[in-house]
């Protein structure tokens, strides 16, 4: 049985297309906060301490539907670090110190084993045991998403802990980096360096010298150390990735792309025949899920470096218009996974429609950050974030057995038997979402800031 959000299905209901007089209520916005912090309670019920690797150090990966621990526990540092990450929010969202030893736990793992002591920066991926895994021809390759969000998680646990030696590490992880996968003349980051340090830049087998969802992560990784750590170089990076990403990466009519050589210059297939496009439509297609969170990601970063918001936010009001436009799923809510313009001048054509798990996260936290922000255009932003709080409620959150699905039941009803968890999927997207989206509903100034 599918179950919703009565709050949200009551609003929609009575609200046609959007809450009366375009804002939401306070005692609306009071009672959503109350739903969404059950939601939040949820996400790490479910995983902690259940995720802790107590034999080997750092978290379990994999889970399956009923959260039984899988047999393959290979450790990403992604995964390593979005888990320490999500662990000293929970810290200092609960006020529980349990979570608080977790972190460091997390801290731990990345310091006494996913970091390349001989070399410097983070290994890609380990064995259970810490052995690191070479790539198919016997390289270490280390990529500069899994050092970012070594630097993210690092950086939270500071935060929580205020243990210097995770901060320490996260200024060396970004120094390392900066030094190693830092594009000088081009601006921005390599996607891969050897082990030594080499930047790849013709990149690695299909993958391109630099890639949007890379950049996305870096940039959020520098705004999350900078915080902290109010580095004049590193608020330099965080300038120049958020120009790169919003006046480089960003194209008409409104979406991202997806891989670049080293010139920025974009991997497209577009004037290819049609089986061609196809084949290479992972590197080359709309995500709406990566645009709506480049939207928060952007404004965030403008935020904490002071930068003026007005073109950041034009910038983000596009690509969220666009998402909204094209990636929409007009019957039961949600964004779709993947579309792809294979006609100069027609709307793209959906070629994924499956909704996972973390873009409609991100969806959320965006939408409802939009309908503050832009108060013209609130009606849309703040109706489909109600759609998308309802759709969270009856097709991901499993309310047998705690989690999410990792993609929505109306699209992908097999979900209701997979994983819960792997080496991709944590609780780091949907537990950022559900804590942004509850302090901005119970904020007394949404538009203070824009991390509240």
């Amino acid at each position: 049985m599918i179950r919703t959000s009565s709050l949200a299905l009551l609003l929609l209901a009575t609200c046609s297309p959007s809450p009366p007089g375009g804002p939401l209520p306070p005692e609306v916005r009071v009672a959503l906060a109350g739903e969404v912090e059950l939601g939040i309670q949820n996400i790490f019920q479910a995983w902690y301490p259940r995720a802790v690797d107590r034999a080997y150090g750092g978290f379990l990966s994999q889970f399956d539907h009923e959260w039984v621990p899988g047999d393959d526990q290979q450790k990403m540092v992604v995964t390593q670090a979005r888990h320490t990450w999500t662990t000293a929010q929970a810290a200092m969202w609960t006020g529980d110190s349990t979570y608080l030893a977790v972190s460091r736990h997390g801290v731990a793992f990345l310091q006494q084993v996913m970091w390349d002591a001989e070399h410097g920066g983070f290994y890609w991926l380990v064995e259970r045991d810490g052995t690191p895994v070479p790539e198919p021809d016997g390289r270490l390759i280390k990529k500069t998403y899994g050092m970012a969000f070594g630097i993210y998680g690092l950086a939270a646990s500071y935060a929580a802990t205020g243990d210097a030696s995770a901060l320490a590490l996260a200024q060396e992880a970004f120094q390392w980096l900066d030094a190693h996968a830092h594009d000088a003349s081009n601006g921005g980051y390599f996607t891969h360096v050897t082990r030594e340090g080499e930047p790849l830049r013709s990149g690695l087998r299909r993958e391109t010298a630099k890639s949007q969802n890379t950049s996305l992560h870096v940039i959020e990784a520098f705004t999350e150390l900078y915080r902290l750590w109010p580095d004049p170089t590193l608020r330099q990076r965080i300038e120049e990735m958020l120009v790169l990403i919003r006046d480089t990466m960003r194209v008409d009519p409104g979406t991202l792309t997806q891989y670049s050589t080293e010139d920025w210059t974009p991997a497209s297939y577009r004037d290819s025949s049609t089986s061609i496009r196809v084949a290479n439509v992972y590197y080359d297609h709309v995500s709406a899920g990566h645009d709506v969170e480049a939207a928060y990601l952007l404004l965030d970063a403008a935020d904490v470096i002071g930068m003026d918001l007005a073109e950041t936010l034009e910038a983000a009001q596009q690509l969220v218009d666009h998402s909204l436009a094209t990636g929409w799923d007009e019957m039961n809510a949600g964004f779709v996974e993947a579309s792809y313009y294979m006609v100069e001048g027609e709307p793209p054509v959906v070629v994924n429609p499956s909704k996972t798990w973390w873009a409609q996260a991100e969806g959320l936290n965006t939408l409802l950050l939009m309908g503050d922000l832009v108060p013209e255009a609130q009606d849309r932003y703040y109706s489909a974030f109600l759609q998308m709080w309802g759709y969270i409620q009856g097709y991901l959150v499993d309310h047998e057995h705690g989690g999410w699905y990792s993609g929505g039941l109306d699209r992908q009803p097999e979900a209701r038997d997979a994983d819960k968890g792997d080496i991709w999927k944590g609780a780091y997207h949907n537990s950022r979402a559900l804590m942004n989206v509850a302090r901005r509903l119970r904020a007394s100034d949404p538009r203070s800031r824009i991390a509240l």
